[in-house]
């Protein structure tokens, strides 16, 4: 059997009607990206092995290929022109994908709507854990605009890159939106910058400005806009996915959290975004112009 072509668009399929956006948006990542389309699909038995029926790993099975078999007929309806393959798995969902994810470029999942995101689902877990940026699909209005956050962190640097690279494959406007108010994390000697507002924004608007300077140049046909906010990362985060059909943002900040862990601010986007959400890991940074890996600040 052949291998599957590198990369590829990896989805998460259940065969539920709530999938069918996620599976619209992975056929759209694939044919934008010019990759193949990978259905995966987990046929799992959640119990110990001594209280498994013996005939339930064959059902199991069948079911599941039935499903994918579903799934590649419905990503053709929705427009998929490229090559579709198919896995079925045999564990537990995130661990699946997290194992199929070496061949992947970018993973799609679905989500539950906002507010309602079991703590232990896939959409929380995956992007997490893996080492690929993961599009957490959610049903909104087609706003054709990226939203993404920055804090100067290397999650931030990658988040801040994927987002330029999907707005011009999708034609969309970019925002890059650096909400500052951030005291608990910061370094001892930028505290007393937030008990002088003015000379804070002063010196927050230079270092967005050097910190997007490069990439106008790697993508001039991105119609950008570059934002400051005064306020604290989440909730200008979360008003501005109120117009955006996309939220993109780092794994982790700069508060130097377990690396095993999702940061504070990327979980509560998974949460509560009204929007897509797409997780960057912070290894995914494409390099801006004029800069080499392992160069200082």
């Amino acid at each position: 059997m052949a291998s599957d072509p590198l990369p590829n668009v990896l989805f998460g399929y259940d065969g539920t009607e709530n999938n069918d956006l996620a599976l619209q948006w992975a056929v759209e990542e694939a044919a934008l990206r010019g990759l193949d389309l990978l259905l995966a699909h987990s046929a799992y038995w959640p119990y110990p092995d001594g209280q498994a029926d013996p005939t339930i790993g064959n059902v199991l099975e069948r079911v599941g290929r039935n499903i994918l078999a579903q799934g590649a007929r419905r990503a053709r309806e929705l427009g998929a022109t490229g090559g579709i393959h198919k896995r079925l798995m045999s564990g537990p969902v995130a661990e699946g994908l997290l194992h199929e994810s070496d061949t992947a470029e970018v993973i799609v999942v679905g989500s539950h709507e906002r507010h309602y995101v079991p703590v232990g689902s896939t959409a929380l877990q995956l992007p997490a854990r893996t080492h690929r940026p993961v599009f957490v699909v959610r049903r909104a209005a087609a706003v054709p605009k990226i939203v993404v956050g920055v804090d100067g962190s290397a999650g931030g640097a990658a988040a801040l890159g994927f987002a330029f690279e999907e707005a011009r494959l999708r034609d969309w406007s970019l925002r890059i939106l650096y909400a500052c108010w951030e005291p608990g994390v910061a370094a001892e000697p930028d505290l007393e910058l937030f008990t002088d507002r003015p000379r804070l924004e002063r010196v927050k608007r230079d270092f967005l400005e050097r910190l997007v300077a490069p990439w106008y140049d790697r993508f001039p046909a991105v119609d950008v806009e570059a934002a400051l906010s005064l306020d604290r990362p989440r909730e200008a985060l979360l008003e501005a996915t109120e117009e955006a059909g996309l939220l993109v943002v780092g794994d982790r900040g700069v508060g130097g959290l377990d690396p095993l862990l999702l940061g504070a601010t990327s979980s509560v986007m998974l949460h509560h975004a009204r929007c897509t959400v797409a997780v960057v890991p912070r290894d995914a940074r494409p390099e801006p112009p004029g800069t080499r890996r392992g160069s200082g600040s």
